[in-house]
């Protein structure tokens, strides 16, 4: 037993003070951790996740939101095509359809910044070229760009369409309107006779598949960055009938003999475009080619009655009903053209925006009666729309590129 007068040991004071700090701090973290986590589970990161092997973009889902609102541009937009324009149309789920947000699997896509892409391409050019859906794209792009540098200069550069140059950045985008991306104009049979007249043509179009369309053929030689598309117009009967008026190929200013089918003429095409793209483009350029963007008619095409009424995007299953080539049914065209785009760009130095699959989904997104036409538009989109995501996953993939390079 301890004498009476002999005081108890007292502990240290640092050492209970430094194991108090510790466990603190560890317990602040833990909880902000958690908090993160519980955070992620809920809303949608900022940032892309970092994975492992590169994310396929372009498989996925649609996420519904009600509370995202895009800070990118409105229907106020005065480059908006009215057809296209969706809240003005009153078309009744066009403030709806911003809400659906593109989730691949495995990773995220998010909205690019504005700001920071007219900082990062300063004195860029970039220029699409093809039909009017890549004007949808377009479009998407300059009111993305207007809604936070209007300081802008509108003319047309080397045969655009339209262009605009954002004046504090010295960028340029452009639109080169072209149908087939090659020559093309009416035929008539010559009284002198020929090689097409002794088979019975009377008329038709001639499609000269090595000379590339005079709207964008300097466009290569002016351009940074280039997004070309086709195929809307290879299998419309309402302006190339097979039979009233055929296309007609040439190359080297002579008929092909015999006369071939237009898939043949899309793989003789893309050809020659991507030869002659990869010969003229300016050194350092970046080539892209979009894939096919779908239709969404049901109950027949366009001049058929064909509509597309829905009002949410489709499930995966309606997805493959509508768009197999197995069923070959109305909107078999966008897999169609895929293939062949797929073929020709093998071995290619061009960058593949794969949109298809994505887009397949978004019956929901077209302006149909809203595009004050005769008949319904299912195959434009709305603006804001699924054209932004299109441009999220283009300016992705330009960052990446110029990260590489």
């Amino acid at each position: 037993m301890a004498p009476k007068d002999q005081q108890p040991k007292k502990l240290p004071l640092f050492p209970l003070l430094s194991l108090l700090c510790f466990a603190s701090i560890f317990l602040a973290l833990s909880l902000s951790k958690r908090a993160s986590i519980s955070y992620e589970t809920i809303h949608f990161r900022s940032t892309p996740t970092v994975t492992s092997t590169p994310c396929n973009y372009s498989h996925g889902s649609w996420i519904y939101d009600p509370n995202w609102i895009p800070n990118k541009y409105d229907s106020t937009c005065k480059e908006i095509f009215k057809g296209w324009n969706c809240i003005a149309g009153n078309k009744s789920n066009a403030k709806d359809i911003i809400k659906w947000r593109w989730q691949p699997n495995g990773c995220d896509l998010p909205p690019f910044d504005p700001v920071r892409f007219l900082q990062t391409f300063r004195d860029t050019s970039i220029g699409f070229v093809g039909d009017s859906l890549n004007r949808n794209m377009f479009v998407s792009l300059f009111c993305s760009l207007k809604r936070v540098s209007s300081d802008v200069k509108k003319w047309r550069p080397v045969g655009a369409d339209r262009g605009f140059t954002f004046l504090l950045y010295n960028l340029t985008i452009a639109y080169h309107r072209t149908n087939l991306l090659v020559r093309y104009g009416r035929w008539s049979a010559n009284a002198n006779g020929g090689e097409l007249e002794s088979l019975g043509y009377k008329e038709g179009y001639r499609v000269d598949v090595d000379i590339p369309e005079g709207t964008w053929a300097d466009a290569p030689s002016f351009h940074d960055v280039l997004i070309f598309n086709t195929g809307h117009w290879w299998w419309a009967p309402s302006k190339f009938d097979p039979v009233k008026s055929p296309m007609l190929f040439f190359e080297k200013n002579r008929p092909l003999i015999p006369p071939v089918l237009p898939a043949v003429g899309l793989d003789k095409v893309l050809k020659h475009v991507i030869l002659f793209v990869e010969r003229q483009m300016r050194p350092g350029g970046i080539k892209f080619f979009r894939t096919q963007s779908p239709r969404h008619f049901e109950g027949g095409d366009w001049d058929q009655g064909g509509s597309c009424p829905r009002l949410q995007p489709l499930s995966p299953e309606k997805v493959e009903e509508l768009f197999s080539l197995k069923n070959n049914g109305t909107n078999v065209e966008s897999r169609l053209v895929n293939q062949h785009l797929f073929k020709a760009l093998k071995g290619s130095t061009f960058h593949i925006l794969d949109i298809t699959h994505m887009s397949e989904f978004r019956a929901d997104a077209h302006p149909a009666t809203a595009g004050r036409k005769k008949h319904d538009d299912c195959m434009h989109w709305c603006l804001p729309g699924i054209t932004d995501t299109w441009n999220d996953l283009f300016i992705m993939h330009l960052n990446s590129i110029k990260a590489r390079n």
